[in-house]
């Protein structure tokens, strides 16, 4: 025995003996404890490399690299990986003579390019610098979001930082959808998205039949273009031809990267899920509600039914119960449905199609709380007092039975129109309806009391034809019914919030915040105007806006004002870091109501049930690198409000070799980081594409139409022309800023109107207008618009600031001009800010100002959030970057100028606001131009006309016919025609 042992010890003594000895080179890496932990033999840190070659301060070799760092021949293969991940990431890259260097050392750039319509682009530099302007030969070897590394090559003629492409780090797009499109024989695809301007040649494929001209295609870039070639792609999928029933939404899908198809496991997974509730899912702790006449309330189309509520009286107060499909006891962490479910993040609503979420298995089926049918349940059980406020509440798992699928309309009309044939018909639910009424009245009286923001508006519903275009656009108002059950919804959201707040969970909150620093004092100086103050000091509170908003309530431009302070503030995002709901003057919220719709809501179900089960809840790892096949980019988003774009698959592939270890607190909140940003995105993606889909209805609708005339209001004032929405098609079109008169016109961002320098004409936010359609572009989704008359507005501006003005600025009358020569006529004085001139008052039976859809209203961040019962509130109108300002509904509503690269928010860019691009604004004549002055056009010499033989002059003189001296003009009664926009070679992104 003693002799085993003898010849075990030497034997463990050689083995430690052979052992690898790391040397002090790769000792002195300040992150090897690091590497250490995560690789069996570490190699030197993406760190440590850097700084070994910033410290020998000059370009290395490969073989100097080897050497200096001490790599062993059998690292060399695994070495250079990381070198080559280094490179995709940018943090190295190679000159000509192919050696390494550090961008940031040789004066390089990295960034994401974003493209224009116009064939111009920008480079969103990674560390927040300004934006650096691309030119159209620059662009020709880039797409829109792109990673490349450029060089600073000076400044061009508008004072904006140019840039010149070094190297292309990863390419944003693999597949493209577009129109094919035939020039002398050469056949090419045209992107859909118009930020993409390259042109993709086709290549030669025997085995496919030819397309034809006009047909909507997916096409596979297999060749990427370069300074010296096009793209060359190869068609994959043909969709038909362009103006098909749902080719709109077809295209919104792949322009969107919307995953519309779920995968093979997911299906199958599904496939495999009972039809009903079985034995076995009653599982311990689950309790039995199905004697409870809960009741599902939705719209008249809803097929998916998240929730079901219930309400009975205790004492003063009222006992009040949600209860939500529990989907998270069929949708598991890791599985392919919660895959599928995590790449989509959000069902998506289109007109006449909805892209859900989950399978339909689930979502209209066994998740769904169908009537008469038992179903598994969460459940929010509350008890609220006299006052409103939540004393208690408490969650759990149940079986529920809903005995009634409602609807908001059948509701309202049973209980505050008394309808008698209704009232017959839910005559056992109508005392636990009439609780719910009652107890809606006291959440709206805690919720005034709170200081909620609530604003008033109309939505719009589109009804169909046949053949699946717009038959008309009707106004759609949201009844007490509606807020009903918004108000439960709430309760319920806050006291999930709270739940976990409580308990130390980590989970995504609906996060909001107050108006910044520059809105903020903008928003004071536009109300100053009108005599109206904001309270509140420098962070004034939900309580303050809703202040203003119900001291304007029974004012004309009550509209007007609304709509300025919705655009003042920002979007709603989702994020594990809760800072509480400014629009909803929540110090907690967030989302449980909806699992079957969003992802977040499935989240905290799962983080409520490890509260429960007192088990913590982190989201699984494998799921989250999926992120990388839906996010723009990893972290923060960008200056947009929009995460950048990339290559998903090749940061998949090298992250899960590169990602170096860190702290598990760090990963679980990096973990819900990742999904907030993402979710975020996801829902923002939605948004667009269903407005995008609705834009190009609205265009189809409207093409019919041109020539003629409508009466609308003023929804959007920029610097290149006034966005109108018409009253009674709810559409919104462009009136160039070239139609509105001869004159030079201010855009006054702050008070949200366009100033004639000459004549003192302005255009102005909620201003009433006459107008007439001349040019409708399906392509381009836009609608222009002819000024026939105006201005008409509902007040005129009296507060301090106005009078301050007027002080500072008296009126003064121009000189009587000399004695006019023969043919001509004596101007009037011309006043400065003389009043506009208004359209006549109509009828008296239209004295009263129609509702304007919520199409109408900018389409600015949610704020309010929705009422997670699929009905689509005011708070849903958002989702765009809040950097756009009043512009924004130029990128929301149909007529809207397509954002042409518009989606950045670069501090030095001086770019026009989404909408129409500043080739349309440079292009015409009309207008300020980038050399105008602020200062009058000195009168020019009049020309001296051309000579022509006596004969002809005197015969073209005596043809003229004699016209009595007019007046002169201005841009109150001049009437222009329509001129089609022409495209320059460069300008700002619109």
């Amino acid at each position: 025995m003693s002799q085993e042992k003898k010849n075990i010890k030497p034997k463990t003594i050689s083995k430690k003996v052979r052992a690898p000895r790391v040397s002090r080179v790769r000792q002195a890496d300040p992150f090897f404890e690091r590497e250490k932990e995560k690789y069996e033999n570490p190699l030197p840190s993406r760190e440590y490399v850097l700084q070994i070659l910033a410290d020998t301060a000059r370009p290395m070799t490969g073989e100097e690299l080897i050497a200096q760092l001490d790599i062993k021949p059998e690292e060399i293969d695994h070495f250079a990986r990381r070198i080559f991940a280094m490179e995709r990431e940018g943090q190295l890259m190679r000159n000509r003579a192919g050696d390494y260097i550090i961008p940031n050392k040789a004066d390089l750039v990295k960034g994401r390019v974003e493209g224009h319509a116009d064939g111009f682009g920008f480079l969103v530099p990674d560390d927040g610098s300004d934006d650096m302007f691309l030119g159209p030969r620059a662009m020709r070897e880039v797409m829109h979001g792109d990673k490349i590394l450029v060089r600073a090559m000076g400044v061009d003629q508008r004072g904006r930082r140019e840039a010149k492409v070094i190297e292309v780090l990863e390419r944003a797009n693999t597949q493209v959808i577009g129109r094919v499109m035939v020039e002398q024989g050469v056949v090419f695809i045209q992107p859909e998205n118009r930020r993409i301007s390259n042109q993709i040649l086709l290549a030669s494929d025997t085995t496919r039949t030819p397309p034809a001209a006009g047909q909507i295609v997916t096409v596979m870039i297999t060749q990427q273009p370069s300074a010296h070639s096009q793209a060359i792609g190869r068609i994959v999928q043909t969709l038909g031809n362009y103006a098909d029933p749902g080719m709109e939404i077809e295209i919104a899908l792949r322009k969107h990267d919307l995953p519309f198809e779920f995968s093979a496991e997911g299906q199958a997974e599904a496939k495999k899920l009972p039809d009903a509730v079985r034995k076995k899912d009653w599982t311990p702790g689950r309790e039995d509600i199905r004697h409870l006449p809960l009741v599902t309330i939705d719209g008249e189309t809803a097929r998916d039914f998240d929730d079901a509520v219930y309400c009975e009286k205790q004492g003063k107060g009222y006992r009040l119960i949600v209860a939500i499909a529990d989907v998270s006891h069929y949708v598991t962490p890791g599985s392919a449905l919660d895959a599928d479910a995590l790449r989509r993040g959000t069902s998506v609503y289109f007109p006449r199609r909805v892209i859900p979420m989950l399978p339909e298995k689930l979502s209209n089926g066994l998740c769904s709380l169908n009537p008469q049918v038992e179903r598994l349940c969460m459940v929010c059980d509350m008890d609220i007092g006299p006052l409103g406020v939540i004393k208690k509440y408490r969650f759990y798992p149940a079986v529920m039975y809903s005995h009634a699928r409602l609807t908001y309309n059948k509701v309202a009309a049973a209980l505050y129109e008394k309808d008698t044939a209704l009232r017959n018909e839910l005559v056992d639910l109508l005392p636990h309806l009439g609780h719910l009424d009652e107890l809606f009245r006291v959440l709206l009286k805690a919720r005034a009391k709170r200081g909620a923001i609530d604003f008033e508006t109309v939505e719009t519903k589109m009804v169909f034809d046949d053949n699946g275009k717009i038959e008309r656009i009707v106004p759609e108002h949201r009844n007490d019914a509606h807020r009903l059950i918004e108000e439960c919804m709430l309760a319920a959201n806050v006291c999930a919030s709270n739940y976990l707040q409580e308990s130390g969970q980590a989970s995504l909150y609906r996060i909001h915040e107050g108006p910044t620093e520059e809105k903020l004092g903008r928003l004071r100086e536009f109300l100053g105007e009108f005599g109206i103050t904001l309270a509140g000091g420098e962070k004034p509170k939900a309580g303050d806006f809703a202040k203003v908003v119900a001291q304007i309530k029974e004012r004309p431009d009550a509209q007007l004002i609304q709509t300025v302070m919705l655009r003042s503030l920002q979007q709603a995002v989702y994020s594990p870091d809760n800072v509480g709901h400014f629009g909803l003057a929540y110090d907690a919220y967030t989302h449980f109501t909806s699992p079957i719709r969003r992802y977040p809501d499935l989240l905290v179900h799962r983080a409520i049930k490890a509260v429960l089960s007192k088990k913590p809840y982190v989201p699984n790892a494998g799921p989250v690198e999926l992120l990388m096949d839906t996010r723009r980019k990893r972290g923060k988003p960008g200056r947009d409000g929009k995460p950048a774009r990339g290559n998903a698959r090749d940061k998949q592939q090298r992250e899960v070799v590169e990602t170096p270890p860190v702290p598990e607190k760090a990963k679980k909140t990096g973990i819900w980081e990742e999904i907030g940003v993402h979710c975020s995105q996801t829902e923002r993606r939605a948004d667009e594409a269903s407005r995008d889909v609705e834009t190009w209805l609205k265009c189809f609708y409207m093409q019919d139409r041109i020539g003629e005339e409508y009466e609308g209001s003023i929804t959007s004032v920029t610097s290149f022309g006034i966005f109108v929405t018409l009253d009674d098609l709810f559409v919104e079109g462009l009136v160039h800023i070239s139609e509105l008169g001869k004159d030079y016109f201010h855009h006054d961002e702050a008070r949200h109107e366009l100033l004639g320098e000459r004549t003192g004409e302005r255009y102005r936010l909620s201003d009433r207008v006459r107008v007439q359609v001349v040019r409708v572009d399906l392509e381009t989704r836009k609608i222009d618009f002819k000024l026939l008359e105006g201005v008409e507005r509902e007040t005129t501006r009296t507060g301090k600031t106005e009078r301050d003005r007027a002080k500072a600025k008296p009126e003064v009358a121009v000189p009587a001009a000399e004695p006019a020569p023969a043919g001509k006529q004596k101007q009037k004085p011309v006043r400065e800010h003389a009043k506009p001139k208004r359209l006549l008052p109509p009828p008296e039976a239209e004295l009263v100002r129609p509702s304007r859809s919520a199409s109408t209203l900018p389409a600015r961040p949610a704020i309010l959030d929705d009422d997670d019962d699929g009905v689509v509130s005011w708070r849903k109108l958002a989702g765009l970057p809040d950097r756009k300002g009043p512009h924004a509904i130029a990128a929301e509503v149909v007529g809207k100028r397509e954002p042409r690269g518009s989606s950045a928010g670069a501090k030095s860019r001086s770019a026009p606001p989404p909408g129409r691009s500043e080739s349309h604004s440079d292009s015409r004549s009309s207008g300020k131009t980038p050399t105008s002055k602020s200062a009058p056009k000195p009168k020019a010499k009049p020309k001296a006309k051309p000579k022509a033989p006596a004969k002809v002059l005197a015969k073209a003189t005596a043809a003229q016919p004699k016209v009595t001296p007019a007046a002169p003009r201005t841009a109150s009664t001049v009437k222009t025609t329509a001129r089609k926009p022409v495209a320059s070679k460069g300008g700002r992104r619109g």
